[in-house]
């Protein structure tokens, strides 16, 4: 599948100045590259924004210790998944390369004694070039993908902010990944209680910014365990607070529902 690359109003958004904010998006099975009003959600979110310089993208889907740096050139995509449409193997997503964000961001794990590694080989999965597709179809803005180096919730949140400072360089730290995320429950009609419990609760404890609660969710959530079986999709947000901590004023939603009225919540979340 070849995804348009040509989009006038993508060229003529206005470059970041100041401060970027943080990101958390729910991003979607590949399908959803072929749902138009949660492609337009995610276009409309990215057009309200200030176009970043580059992207550092932290995916659910890449999890390796001590934290990896992706590819800083053009590589191919990971179709990190099975059983889809043949068309969604043909996705592409030629964004160019952040050596210079690379370096970046290799200076501030070493200031935070924070072990990592290279993998240059290593493209964008689908929980990074995904959303991507959607807010800079352009393909025009730098990206490097970090892999979280565990889950451990204390350390994805300091991984988050010894990253902080990258927002004063223009770049947009971006975790995607998704508040509910049983499979179990993929594509089942109708929203059960439990996912419509544990998306008010983490609501309600990102407003608040009460990072002790998004911490400990899976003692403090109601259902964690039936939300979250595994919890690798939920670590990214904790690595977008870690980012956003010297952020004074409370986060919004740009994107919120559920996905294919389903298990899945879609709500996402701007941190500054």
């Amino acid at each position: 599948m070849e995804r348009e690359t040509t989009s006038p109003a993508e060229s003529e958004r206005r470059p970041a100045s100041g401060r970027m904010p943080v990101i958390f998006a729910a991003h979607g099975a590949p399908v959803l590259l072929d749902d138009a009003v949660w492609m337009g959600q995610l276009a409309a979110w990215a057009a309200a924004m200030p176009k970043p310089t580059s992207v550092l993208m932290v995916s659910a889907h890449w999890e390796e210790r001590p934290a990896a740096l992706g590819a800083t050139r053009t590589v191919p995509l990971v179709y990190d998944f099975s059983g889809f449409p043949e068309r969604y193997y043909r996705t592409r997503y030629p964004s160019p390369g952040a050596p210079d964000l690379a370096a970046g961001v290799r200076d501030l794990l070493r200031r935070s004694d924070i072990p990592y590694t290279d993998e240059p080989e290593r493209g964008l999965d689908h929980g990074a070039y995904v959303p991507l597709v959607a807010m800079y179809p352009d393909a025009d803005v730098p990206v490097l993908q970090l892999s979280m180096p565990r889950l451990d919730p204390q350390e994805l949140f300091e991984l988050g902010r010894a990253l902080a400072p990258l927002r004063d360089e223009g770049v947009l730290v971006f975790g995607s990944g998704f508040l509910t995320h049983n499979m179990r429950y993929a594509f089942r009609p109708g929203t059960p209680e439990w996912a419509k419990e544990f998306d008010a609760w983490a609501a309600a404890a990102l407003s608040r910014f009460d990072v002790d609660a998004l911490l400990d969710f899976r003692r403090r959530a109601p259902a964690a365990q039936t939300a979250l079986p595994t919890w690798e999709h939920y670590a990214p947000v904790l690595v977008a607070a870690g980012a956003a901590s010297e952020t004074a004023a409370p986060p919004t939603f740009p994107i919120t529902g559920y996905w294919m009225e389903g298990a899945f919540t879609k709500r996402s979340v701007q941190f500054g």
